[in-house]
């Protein structure tokens, strides 16, 4: 199996996220940018994820994979205002500080953890979840609930599993092609419909959504690494998976995201969080 992109990447490429017909996303203020740092607190990659309590922020395993500490923005517009030459956005210190005044929008983290993400190895079970613990709390408006164990079994077999609107969340680039490509470095939503639950390429682990077939629909692409994917329309803060990797260099064709429903997952979480944090955890059922 050859994955042609995974969504994140390194300084010295571009860095992708929600593509086709998105919109900004003001309805997940929990959803956050964040950027990873190397030892040496050298920047390594960028990727997106989502808090599920005021410290506790999910994304993916290949994000916290060979990363030792992290800084998380939850602006909309977190790197909006980069600028090349400094290499920095002057209004949210994207991607090297907090910037002065943002204490209750960005904050650092020392504590990562990764699954068992091994470079997609054991394929499908990519183990491709990752946590991020905050250093400090942040207090959005809301916080994402994650979906009750096994709540997307019951669609594998469901007829007329195209109707089923799924909801992604991420930063980045929102246009790639191999001569140009366009980042906003915002917030961004796009919807999508299943594909399937259950092919070579899921196997009951894996969620494939169509991609940026245009028709209303967008899709995802490296930089949305571990940003949520929502059960429902824009206004749904149940996650079910995290953005993981995709098909095709351009980010065009179906996606794939890491169930974050299986109850093997779910006890990986509870069991890695500081149990204070656990107990704060939201699930919530889908129809």
């Amino acid at each position: 199996m050859k994955l042609l992109h995974i969504a994140a990447l390194a300084a010295s490429l571009p860095v992708f996220s929600i593509t086709g017909n998105f919109v900004k996303d003001f309805n997940h203020p929990y959803v956050g940018l964040v950027v990873f740092y190397d030892q040496n607190g050298a920047f390594l990659h960028r990727c997106s994820g989502a808090l599920l309590t005021s410290k506790v922020f999910l994304t993916a395993g290949h994000c916290t994979d060979g990363a030792t500490s992290a800084r998380v923005y939850f602006q909309q517009d977190a790197g909006a205002n980069y600028n090349p030459a400094t290499q920095q956005d002057p209004v949210s210190g994207y991607p090297d500080t907090c910037a002065t005044g943002t204490a209750t929008v960005c904050t650092t983290a020392s504590l990562l953890h990764n699954y068992g993400f091994n470079n997609f190895a054991g394929f499908p079970n990519t183990r491709d979840a990752g946590l991020v613990i905050l250093d400090n709390p942040i207090f959005p408006a809301k916080y994402g609930k994650l979906a009750n164990a096994a709540s997307l079994d019951k669609l594998a077999k469901q007829r007329g599993n195209q109707d089923l609107t799924f909801t992604a969340s991420g930063y980045g680039l929102s246009l790639v092609n191999p001569v140009h490509f366009v980042s906003f470095r915002e917030r961004l939503m796009a919807s999508s419909q299943l594909v399937n639950l259950g092919s070579a390429l899921t196997d009951g682990f894996n969620l494939q959504s169509t991609g940026n077939p245009g028709n209303g629909k967008g899709g995802t692409c490296s930089g949305d690494s571990g940003g949520p994917v929502f059960y429902g329309p824009a206004q749904s803060n149940t996650i079910v998976a995290v953005t993981s990797f995709g098909l095709n260099s351009n980010c065009r064709g179906v996606d794939f995201s890491y169930r974050t429903d299986t109850s093997a997952v779910i006890a990986w979480i509870l069991a890695t969080v500081p149990p204070a944090e656990a107990a704060l955890i939201q699930f919530a059922a889908i129809d």
